[in-house]
C-alpha cells in the first residue's frame, strides 16, 4: 500500500498557515479526516487494474448532512473512512458527485448517527483582498485538526491542476503548503469562504496557496442538484488582445477606446459554432462591456471574460452584442461543453479503452496515456498539442496510437513502429477506436496496419494471430484483449464478426 504525500510543482494538495487567533470553535466539529483507499487504471497494461494506495484530505458538513471536499480527495476511490475529531469510530463514506474539472466532490456518510450534534456549516462571500482566513485539516496526516490562519492576497483566474486543462476562478492565500489539508473549508467569519486545494512545492514559490471560492463552490452544488453533474459550459472560441490603435482603427473600432476583443478561432461544433464567426468583435458580453484584454468588470472586480460563461450552466444562453464587417448586431449563444478539449485532462474513475490484436495494443490518446509512456513521436506530439487548435477533432474524433507491444514470435520486429498514430487499416480510416475494432474483425487473411510517419506497415497475418491468442494471453496474464467503454468486455477480433461493446496528497 502506496501513501501519497510527495508534491510537484503545482499540486492538489493543502493550504496551511500561520498559527490562527480567529475563534472557529463553531466550526471544528464539523471538519473531518478522510481516508481514501484508491486504485487508479494502469494505462500501460490497460487490461490490469492499477496500484493501490492510500491518501488522507479534510471535509467539511454542507446542508443535506452531505460532507464536500476535493475532486482529488476521492478520486479512483475504492474505499473510503471519515472520522470526526475526538470520536474514535471511522464512519464508511460513498461519492455522491464528483466534478473532476473544479475539483471539488460530495460525500455521504451510511451511518445517519453520523451527523448528530455536528451543524452543517454556511457558506460566506469571496472575501476581501488582505483579509484573514482560517483554514482547518488534517496536514501532513496528522490524526488531530489542525487550525491555522493565512491572508488574502489574491483573486485570479488560475489552472486547476487535478485535470491540468481546466482554469477557473481561484483565491490566493499567502500560505504555506502541505498535503492533508486538501478539501477542507477556510473560513471567515464562521462562515465558509473557500475550499483548501492547491499549491506549489517549495522550490517553487514560497508561501503561495490557493482555494476554491464560493462561485466556484455554489455553482457545481446547483449543478448537481438535478442528480447530475454536466461539467463547465465553454463558449469554445478564442480571441486576441485589440491593444493596437492601427489594428482597432483597421476594423472600424475607436483607436483610443478599450473596448472589444477579436474572435480569431470558432471550435467546429462548439458552443460558438454557426453564431459566432472567426472576425468578429466582441464588444459585450450578457451586457457587461468587454475590454481590449479580453476581461470584464462583474461583481464590481474586473475579471476574465471566460469567467461570465463560467456561471453558466449546459443549455443556458449568453448574450452577444458583436462588430461583423463593420456592423454592430447581437446574437445569443447556447452554452455546452466542449468535449474535444478532454484530450488534455486528467480522467478518474474511467477503465483505459484498449483493442489488442496478436499482442498489438491500441489505446486513444489522451492525457493519462501521455503520462504514461511519454511519447517522442512527432505525429503523436502534434496530434496531442494541437487536437483543438487546429481542429484535427472534426476529422478524427479519436486518435488511436499503436501504444505497445508484448513480445511474441507473431509480431516480432514491429517493435520500432510502436508510439505511432494509426492511420489506416485494410484501407480503412481509423477515426476512433470502434473503427480499429470493426476493422480486424472479419476474414481478411492479412491485416495491414499503416502508421503515419512511417513507410513500412504493421502487417499480421490472421491464421498466426489466432493460433498466438491464448499464449499471449497466458504469457502476460492478460483477462481480455478488448474494453471499448461499456462495463462488460468486449469480444476479442475474430474471423467471424462477433457482437461488441462498446493524488495527489
Amino acid at each position: 500500500m502506496i501513501q501519497r504525500f510527495l508534491l510537484p510543482a503545482l499540486a492538489a494538495v493543502a493550504l496551511v498557515a500561520p498559527a490562527a487567533r480567529a475563534d472557529v470553535s463553531e466550526v471544528r466539529k464539523s471538519v473531518f479526516r478522510i481516508t481514501t483507499t484508491m486504485q487508479g487504471s494502469d494505462w500501460r497494461a490497460p487490461w490490469n487494474p492499477g496500484g493501490i494506495g492510500r491518501g488522507v484530505g479534510a471535509g467539511f458538513l454542507i446542508a443535506g448532512g452531505r460532507i464536500m471536499t476535493n475532486a482529488h480527495v476521492v478520486s479512483d476511490a475504492r474505499f473510503i473512512e471519515i472520522e470526526r475529531e475526538a470520536d474514535p469510530k471511522k464512519y464508511p463514506a460513498v461519492v455522491e458527485f464528483v466534478a473532476n474539472d473544479c475539483d471539488l466532490a460530495v460525500l455521504k456518510v451510511l451511518d445517519p448517527s453520523f451527523k448528530k450534534d455536528i451543524r452543517e456549516l454556511e457558506f460566506g462571500g469571496i472575501p476581501a483582498l488582505e483579509s484573514d482566513v482560517t483554514a482547518l485539516g488534517y496536514p501532513i496526516g496528522g490524526e488531530h485538526l489542525s487550525v491555522t490562519r493565512g491572508v488574502v492576497s489574491r483573486v485570479d483566474y488560475q489552472p486547476y491542476s487535478h485535470s491540468s486543462v481546466d482554469s477557473h476562478l481561484a483565491i490566493q492565500i499567502d500560505a504555506a503548503i502541505n498535503p492533508g489539508n486538501s478539501g477542507g473549508p477556510v473560513v471567515q467569519n464562521n462562515k465558509v469562504v473557500g475550499v483548501a486545494f492547491q499549491g506549489y512545492s517549495g522550490d517553487v514559490a514560497q508561501n503561495v496557496g490557493y482555494m476554491i471560492p464560493t462561485p466556484v463552490i455554489q455553482r457545481f452544488l446547483t449543478d448537481i442538484s438535478d442528480g447530475r453533474y454536466d461539467r463547465y459550459a465553454d463558449l469554445a472560441v478564442t480571441t486576441f488582445a485589440l491593444l493596437n490603435p492601427a489594428q482597432r482603427r483597421a476594423l472600424g473600432l475607436d483607436p483610443n477606446d478599450d473596448k472589444g476583443v477579436l474572435v480569431t478561432a470558432v471550435m467546429p461544433g462548439g458552443s460558438g459554432d454557426g453564431v459566432i464567426k472567426r472576425g468578429d468583435v466582441l464588444l459585450s458580453i450578457d451586457g457587461l462591456p468587454v475590454f481590449s484584454d479580453a476581461s470584464v468588470i462583474m461583481d464590481g472586480d474586473r475579471v476574465e471574460m471566460p469567467e461570465v460563461v463560467e456561471r453558466k450552466f449546459k443549455g443556458d444562453k449568453v448574450s452577444f452584442t458583436l462588430l461583423r464587417d463593420r456592423k454592430e448586431q447581437k446574437v445569443d449563444v447556447v452554452v455546452k461543453p466542449a468535449d474535444p478539449y478532454l484530450i488534455q485532462a486528467f480522467s478518474y474513475g474511467q477503465r483505459p479503452r484498449f483493442v489488442m490484436f496478436g499482442g498489438c495494443v491500441f489505446q486513444p490518446l489522451n492525457r493519462n496515456l501521455m503520462a504514461a509512456f511519454n511519447f517522442d513521436d512527432l505525429h503523436v506530439r502534434y496530434f496531442y498539442n494541437y487536437f483543438v487548435l487546429d481542429q484535427l477533432h472534426v476529422e478524427r474524433p479519436e486518435v488511436v496510437i499503436f501504444s505497445s507491444i508484448l513480445p511474441d514470435p507473431v509480431n516480432s520486429y514491429l517493435s520500432p513502429l510502436r508510439g505511432t498514430v494509426v492511420d489506416t487499416v485494410n484501407g480503412k480510416k481509423i477515426t476512433r477506436l470502434e473503427d480499429l475494432r470493426d476493422a480486424l474483425e472479419g476474414d481478411a487473411p492479412t491485416i495491414v496496419i499503416r502508421v503515419l510517419g512511417q513507410g513500412r506497415p504493421v502487417v499480421l497475418e490472421r491464421a498466426a494471430v489466432d493460433a498466438a491468442r491464448d499464449r499471449i494471453k497466458q504469457r502476460y496474464s492478460v483477462a481480455e484483449e478488448a474494453y471499448l467503454g461499456n462495463d462488460a468486455p468486449s469480444e476479442p477480433p475474430a474471423k467471424q464478426p462477433v457482437a461488441t461493446t462498446a493524488k495527489k496528497e
